[in-house]
């Protein structure tokens, strides 16, 4: 089991009256920035770096950083700035970047170049994510969401390519054109850096990171549908004619631990209630506008039947898997049943949950590291097939 640190990097300042739906229907897009105080802005950047670099010091095998836009929910629109902070600030952990949104992207060969340098920069220790991008950022970038998907493609194509075949040559395709393509400093990973990509239930998606052996990880979800996602990615894989080792299978999962299970709930309630009630707090207009899906995944999302998550209360996030609390004993037996359901190899833990303050961050960070990394690390995952 690989247990890696994930960061959102939210801006957790909201106005007093933020639960007025009407008034703020959502920490994105159309949130205002007059809510961002730079001054605050300011050290809320340097205290999520140490969060991170704090991680590597205490035994996590990876520190990951992600990209979304104009949203209070996740202030990291370059992740590839954070990475670079990073590279020399820490010497062991793998360095995710999970991920880029390339659809978003009107150059993704810049994409291509700065990740070449962050391989050279972290000596190796990179993983290099690629994401769509949420509903909204096609908005906010004037990209159309139906075109997302081929968008998506072709950007990484474009990028794989110019990272494994030697330059010049010249790329025409359907969204970019490039007379010439030859990337300069080339990965130092060869091929290329090890790829993830998150998936959100889409056939497409599972069957796409199949065919490239790629990691694929989930989002917020019930366990119960994390599981048919999980699944899916394997049926893909074996109707390719392979078995996905478990470190293939990535979970993405907000985790808190306390001295005992009934102050961790005492303390963590307010915070997870801000991630799923504040911070997610988006209209499926947004999340999911018309094109954005296709008809077999919007099926599948349909036939979830999943309530948004500011429906959900504290104990309903906690019953249907959204959320790990308890006290390390608790967490540990939660996550070992996850584990061994799931058949992940790969434990995104989100320790810095929506508005919680830094001095619970690092004591909820030294406790999973001493209590619950061993014991995750000391089973070994089931391999499904």
């Amino acid at each position: 089991m690989k247990v890696n640190f994930f960061h959102l990097m939210p801006y957790p300042y909201l106005p007093d009256d933020f639960d007025d739906v009407e008034k703020y229907p959502s920490p994105s897009l159309t949130f205002s920035n007059a809510h961002f105080d730079p001054a605050i802005g300011v050290d809320l950047y340097h205290r999520y770096l140490d969060e991170l670099e704090y991680a590597e010091a205490v035994g996590f095998d990876g520190i990951v950083v992600n990209e979304h836009h104009q949203s209070a929910y996740g202030t990291m629109p370059s992740p590839n700035i954070m990475a670079a902070a990073l590279a020399r600030r820490t010497s062991r952990a793998t360095i995710m970047v999970l991920g880029n949104a390339i659809p978003l992207r009107g150059n993704p060969l810049r994409v291509a170049e700065e990740i070449a340098m962050l391989d050279h920069l972290t000596k190796g220790r990179l993983l290099s994510g690629f994401v769509r991008g949420i509903g909204w950022e096609h908005f906010g970038h004037s990209i159309n969401p139906a075109d997302s998907r081929t968008r998506f493609n072709e950007a990484h194509d474009l990028i794989k390519k110019a990272w494994t075949e030697p330059g010049p040559f010249s790329w025409y395709g359907e969204h970019y054109e490039y007379r010439y393509v030859n990337i300069w400093p080339r990965p130092l990973q060869q091929p290329h850096p090890p790829i993830a990509v998150p998936g959100a239930g889409s056939p497409e998606t599972m069957r796409w990171v199949a065919a490239n052996h790629y990691t694929y990880v989930s989002v917020y979800a019930p366990t119960k549908v994390v599981k048919t996602w999980f699944d899916g990615y394997r049926a893909a894989a074996a109707d390719l004619g392979y078995v996905p080792e478990p470190e293939k299978i990535g979970m993405a999962l907000p985790v808190f631990v306390g001295e005992d299970d009934a102050s961790a709930h005492r303390e963590a309630r307010q915070y997870v209630e801000w991630l799923f009630h504040r911070g997610l707090r988006q209209g499926l207009e947004i999340v999911f506008p018309p094109g954005y899906m296709s008809p077999a995944a919007m099926k599948g999302l349909l036939k979830a039947n999943l309530k948004a998550y500011p429906e959900l209360s504290y104990e309903e996030l906690l019953e249907h898997g959204y959320v790990v609390v308890g006290g390390p004993e608790q967490v540990r037996n939660r996550l070992g049943e996850l584990r061994d359901e799931l058949g992940f190899g790969q434990l995104m833990a989100m320790l810095t949950i929506g508005a919680m303050p830094a001095d619970m961050v690092r004591r909820n960070t030294e406790i999973f590291a001493r209590e619950v990394i061993p014991e995750l690390k000391r089973a070994p995952v089931p391999v499904s097939s």
